[in-house]
């Protein structure tokens, strides 16, 4: 159980699963008493009505919901998107979802490239992406956190990754989403160790965590794919954030390849035990 700490530190608490609509139908009958809040992306669910946009509304008005975005792009050359900021703000406020996240990373330019790339570890490029942070959190009116995101080549870098999203999120005066299981695959293609790096990050700025799976294409190559079971070491790693920065609420992510919801269920168990044992310490 979370402390009284966290209750009022965090927007939501304990653990968490994101809702998709392949889940749904499951999700409606287990997840009571079992999922602590949920998270969407924002993009998927503007604008939908009718039945599906019911259905959506009342998974809302049962469980705290976070917003994690796909396509703010806040890493791009192209100019903000004003008008998707705009549109977010305006879900939030009609579902009552105090948080939004978005991905350290740029994905558009003239068009969106479906893809996370990374923005070079450069201090031009703090000040870009923190000046745009700044207006973003002036349009939403509300702070925003950012996730570390995976990569699998750092081009131009002056700075290091940790160096680079420190210097963000302290110029940007934003949160942050903690990855958990992106330190990891990015430890083992990058050859860094994944612990120090975790310590390294700013933990008073944590609003909540991820953790998920990842496919090993080789041995010195992970590629995130949220689409496989969390491994062990991603779970000793999230011990290991708990036990160095306290207990914050930690979410699921599986984006395909679905198992029966009662496994996912049980991932999001481990992280509830994982929590008590750390709170218990």
């Amino acid at each position: 159980m979370p402390d009284n700490e966290s209750r009022t530190r965090y927007a939501v608490q304990g653990a968490g699963l994101g809702l998709r609509r392949d889940l749904m139908d499951d999700l409606d009958s287990a997840a009571p008493g079992r999922v602590d809040f949920m998270e969407v992306a924002p993009e998927n669910w503007i604008g939908v009505g009718g039945r599906l946009g019911r259905r959506f509304r009342a998974f809302t008005e049962r469980f705290p919901f976070v917003c994690h975005g796909l396509s703010l792009s806040i890493g791009s050359p192209a100019p903000l998107d004003e008008a998707l900021l705009n549109d977010i703000r305006t879900f939030l406020d009609e579902h009552e979802i105090g948080l939004y996240t978005e991905h350290l990373s740029y994905c558009s330019d003239d068009g969106h490239l479906y893809d996370l790339l990374p923005i070079p570890f450069t201090e031009e490029a703090v000040h870009y992406v923190a000046e745009r942070v700044r207006r973003a959190q002036d349009i939403l009116g509300r702070r925003i956190a950012l996730e570390n995101a995976s990569y699998y080549a750092a081009i131009g870098a002056e700075l290091s990754e940790l160096e680079f999203i420190n210097a963000v999120l302290s110029e940007s005066d934003c949160d942050l989403l903690l990855d958990v299981n992106n330190i990891y695959v990015n430890s083992v293609n990058h050859g860094y160790d994944p612990a120090a790096f975790l310590k390294g990050l700013p933990g008073e700025r944590i609003v909540y965590a991820h953790v998920a799976g990842h496919y090993n294409e080789a041995e010195d190559l992970i590629v995130d794919t949220h689409g496989a079971e969390v491994i062990d070491p991603v779970w000793s790693l999230l011990r290991t954030a708990y036990e160095h920065f306290g207990v914050f609420p930690t979410l699921l992510e599986r984006d395909f390849n679905f198992p029966p919801v009662e496994t996912l269920l049980d991932e999001v168990s481990t992280i509830r035990r994982l929590q008590d044992e750390a709170t218990r310490s």
